[in-house]
């Protein structure tokens, strides 16, 4: 009988844990007797793989054994690489699957007409080459979107949620969302010396496209101010908040942490560039916007920081490092089961394997009505008996 042959691979942002999760499923597999293969640069690895050129094949796949990882948790990143790549919207088709025939949709925008090809079929011809029988994905909702979407055509797919944003459905928590936190805390406590010593608004972006998390959870343990995406405030009454904080702070300064997708009235984020594999463009920091009008309707001077790319580098928190493990051990227990589809995750503060969350869903966000004080903008700190250590719910 053939051993089983189990692939993973890591898709979209990096985080920290990533590599614990790698780890972890291959010592497991070793025990079982079980093959595992790394596909290399997240879905890229299984649409550019051209199994018939060994340089592509020596790119994309490569063999994982307890000897290639048996240091990588000591690191963040991931050993395997990432990229953002949806292969139900290929934008430009490899050179190996030029002048075959996929299906195709055409978008247009602003008078432009684009073209994007779904090469689900030649992902799936690969895992059948590779003679994979369990694919383990490991991302936030994109990657995991296009996750859910092969499980329907048919493969074996057990998934695993990471992401900063900490908002993949199904799950109250996601690797790397322990890590960007502490690093976020460390940043805003240290730039207090410098906000107070010039007596000014300390403002803070921080990661957070579609959900709050990010920002809610700093602003929780950092008694700061915070405005997330699932909440538009007044402009005035935030400004107001904030001056009066610089007022009533002895040493005359305030601070406030925005997700990067956070709106008041009157305001849109801006985006620029052209949108990435899943349609999402840069957006333009809403700290500057933001600063520029304290500046102007109450002329209080400002400083800016960017929290984004700095929190997802680096070596894994004791969280990270302690639920990516356990989310890879229990992601292979659900393979030799014979499960698929399915997803690690905690629910009521409890290890579970849930369904694949659902693409047309959308983003997880902050209940706001039980969580965050629209009128303070700050967290809800009362009536937390009861509650998950996260403090919500999947």
């Amino acid at each position: 009988m053939a051993r089983m042959r189990v692939g993973i691979l890591t898709g979209g942002g990096d985080v920290p844990g990533l590599n614990s999760v790698i780890k972890s499923v291959v010592y497991r597999a070793a025990d079982h007797d079980v093959e595992v293969l790394g596909i290399r640069r997240g879905w890229e690895g299984l649409t550019h793989l051209d199994l018939d050129d060994p340089a592509s094949r020596g790119r994309y796949v490569r063999a994982l054994t307890r000897d290639n990882t048996r240091t990588i948790d000591r690191t963040g990143g991931t050993f395997l690489h990432s990229s953002r790549t949806n292969p139900a919207r290929m934008k430009k088709l490899p050179p190996h699957l030029e002048g075959k025939s996929f299906p195709a949709a055409e978008t247009t925008k602003k008078g432009i007409t684009s073209t994007t090809f779904d090469v689900s079929s030649a992902v799936l011809a690969n895992l059948e080459a590779l003679k994979i029988d369990y694919l383990l994905p490991i991302g936030g909702d994109d990657t995991l979107s296009y996750a859910a979407r092969l499980h329907d055509l048919g493969a074996k797919v057990i998934a695993i949620p990471k992401t900063m944003d900490n908002d993949v459905r199904n799950t109250e928590y996601c690797i790397g969302f322990s890590t960007a936190i502490t690093r976020a805390i460390g940043a805003i406590e240290r730039q207090r010396t410098t906000v107070g010593s010039h007596e000014r608004i300390g403002v803070f972006r921080i990661f957070g496209r579609d959900a709050g998390f990010t920002a809610f959870y700093t602003a929780y343990v950092t008694s700061i101010r915070c405005v997330i995406p699932e909440h538009k405030p007044k402009l005035e009454h935030l400004i107001d908040l904030l001056v009066t904080d610089k007022q009533q702070n002895p040493s005359s300064y305030a601070l406030v942490v925005l997700s990067e997708g956070a709106e008041w009235e009157g305001y849109k984020v801006q985006e620029y560039g052209e949108p990435d594999a899943f349609g999402h463009r840069k957006k333009a920091s809403v700290a500057e916007s933001l600063s520029d009008a304290i500046k102007r309707v109450a002329g209080e001077e400002t400083i800016v920081s960017d929290l984004t790319y700095d929190l997802r580098s680096g070596d894994p928190d004791f969280v990270d490092k302690l639920v990516a493990n356990t989310f890879g051990t229990m992601a292979f227990d659900a393979l030799l089961e014979g499960k698929s589809g399915l997803m690690s995750a905690i629910v009521d503060g409890k290890y579970d394997l849930v369904p694949i969350p659902d693409p047309k869903l959308g983003p997880r966000k902050i209940d706001v009505a039980s969580m965050y004080n629209t009128d303070r903008l700050r967290p809800i700190y009362a009536n937390k008996r009861g509650l998950p250590v996260f403090l919500n719910r999947a």
